[in-house]
């Protein structure tokens, strides 16, 4: 059976799919409330959003840093819509866990140790991305360091991995679903927007993903990508998402799935999943 982890009045996992949705980058406060408003009204379950940012370059934009938490904190409180964020210091987790109701590992973090510990080491949900290299063992791995630490409520993020293929972004690797199913019962996400870089492709892998058994979604949402200042290529309009829901809503019953809502238990205790050794090399 699939474990379910409860977020504030949502559910991640189970019967449920989850969609997560908000810009790569919090830039400003009529940035943000535009996309939380325009996600929170297409029904869904988180809004994402980045203060610290990790970038290739030093001279692209870094995020706004706790400014950009404290938007997202009022962003959460205008739509109701828990928070996802990225933390990428150990020593910022806990500033970040007073804002978020989810503590994002990016892929470049997979494998920061001390930040998979202390993480492990917070009460909140943890989005545990792959890194752009990472076999399905190695992501296992880095999950067991959060659970090690006590924290058992790990969710598992394919957001695509590295190929000579300039085509897309990155291959957005929907096998890994199945093969993950087989190994834990942790909650598993796709992020079709750093998966495949392109804003064309982000509903069709979306249902794909769905079709595939994953327990939710993470996307970016800008209310205007042209001007974004991160990621703007793999951005949906609002517009865009809100149609991309509606086939959501059509496909999800065909799979024995429903949307993510509030649920009538409120504010659950997370079920705390678990990792198989069976599949994980000694």
């Amino acid at each position: 059976m699939r474990k379910t982890i409860s977020i504030a009045d949502f559910v991640v996992g189970g019967d449920t799919f989850a969609v997560m949705a908000g810009p790569c980058a919090v830039e400003t406060k009529e940035q943000l409330f535009a996309s939380a408003d325009a996600v929170a009204a297409a029904g869904a379950a988180l809004l994402r959003g980045g203060a610290f940012k990790p970038r290739t370059s030093p001279k692209s934009f870094q995020g706004l840093g706790t400014a950009g938490l404290e938007l997202l904190s009022l962003a959460s409180q205008r739509t109701g819509l828990p928070v996802v964020t990225e933390v990428l210091d150990p020593r910022d987790v806990a500033a970040v866990a007073e804002h978020a109701a989810v503590l994002q590992i990016g892929a470049r973090n997979m494998q920061n140790f001390p930040l998979l510990r202390e993480v492990g080491r917070q009460r909140l949900p943890v989005l545990l991305k792959r890194g752009p290299a990472a076999t399905v063992e190695e992501l296992l791995y880095a999950a067991q360091y959060v659970t090690n630490e006590g924290n058992g409520n790990v969710i598992l993020c394919e957001r695509g991995i590295r190929s000579f293929d300039p085509s897309t972004r990155y291959v957005l690797d929907l096998a890994i679903v199945p093969v993950l199913r087989e190994r834990t019962d942790l909650p598993i996400v796709v992020d079709p927007s750093h998966g495949t870089g392109r804003s064309s492709l982000v509903r069709p892998m979306v249902l794909a993903a769905a079709a595939a058994g994953a327990d939710g979604v993470i996307v970016e949402v800008h209310a205007d990508p042209s001007k974004a200042l991160c990621d703007g290529a793999q951005a949906l309009l609002p517009t865009d998402f809100a149609q991309m829901m509606v086939d959501l809503r059509r496909l999800l019953p065909m799979l024995g799935r429903r949307l993510s809502r509030p649920s009538a238990a409120g504010h659950a205790t997370p079920a705390q999943g678990t990792i198989s050794d069976e599949f994980i090399a000694p």
